[in-house]
């Protein structure tokens, strides 16, 4: 009988590397390589890449520029307090040219001037009263007995009375001061009534007066509107037509 043939031989891959050779070398098992080269230079030096840039937090302002000092300005004010009107009136308009070119102090510059146009008008109306109403004029209720007067009021509500020394020539001459007594407004009929108490005033102050023709009477009292003011006074005046000099008073 025959034998059965062996088992095949396991699959695998064929030894590596060729059969040694025969001058006994063990030959490379691996293919020769290609020429050898120097390894590249390294890479010039560069500077290093910028940092990140940062998260933006936000939008930022800068803050704005102070703009330089308005001195015109400044001594505008200055001298519109001090009542400088021409020095704060000049310098309050070159003020407020440079605040049109960029620099504060524009309200300065106009508080000069709004001050100095109060100062004027202020001199105005006192100039106006000195020469309209003039020196020596007093509230009607504040003469006092044996003042004299330059003139007669001609209105029929009287304010103030010009009053000159009695050596001067004058048109009237008080002798009595009377005070009606507190409460409500009596109404007219009851002023007449103590206006009439005038007459034996004049016999007593001037006693040559009750019978001299050029000497007559005038009366100031308080009105309603006046009486709520304080006014009480009666007051008795002797009036002299032609005017003269000297106190009736004897």
């Amino acid at each position: 009988m025959t034998t059965p043939p062996g088992p095949p031989p396991p699959y695998g891959p064929p030894p590596y590397g060729p059969p040694p050779s025969h001058g006994g070398q063990p030959s490379n098992p691996y293919p020769p390589s290609g020429p050898v080269h120097p390894p590249p230079p390294p890479p010039a030096n560069y500077p290093p890449p910028p940092p990140p840039p940062y998260a933006q937090q936000g939008s930022y302002y800068a803050p704005p520029q102070q703009r330089p000092t308005n001195w015109w300005a400044i001594v505008s004010l200055v001298f519109g307090l001090l009542g400088g009107v021409l020095i704060s009136v000049v310098c309050g308009i070159v003020g407020l040219k440079k605040a049109r070119e960029g620099q504060g102090g524009r309200g300065l510059a106009i508080a000069g001037l709004v001050l100095s146009a109060l100062w004027v008008a202020v001199a105005v109306v006192a100039l106006l009263v000195y020469f309209l109403i003039g020196s020596g004029t007093v509230t009607a209720t504040d003469v006092k007995q044996g003042d004299c007067l330059a003139e007669i009021p001609a209105n029929t509500r009287v304010l103030t009375v010009k009053t000159v020394g009695c050596d001067e020539t004058h048109a009237g001459e008080v002798f009595a001061v009377l005070q009606m007594p507190d409460g409500d407004f009596p109404g007219q009929a009851a002023i007449d009534a103590y206006a009439e108490k005038c007459s034996p005033e004049l016999a007593a102050y001037a006693p040559d007066a009750m019978t001299d023709s050029s000497v007559q009477l005038y009366v100031l009292y308080p009105t309603a509107e006046t009486w709520e003011q304080g006014d009480r006074a009666v007051t008795c005046i002797a009036t002299l037509d032609p005017p003269r000099t000297g106190s009736l008073k004897g």
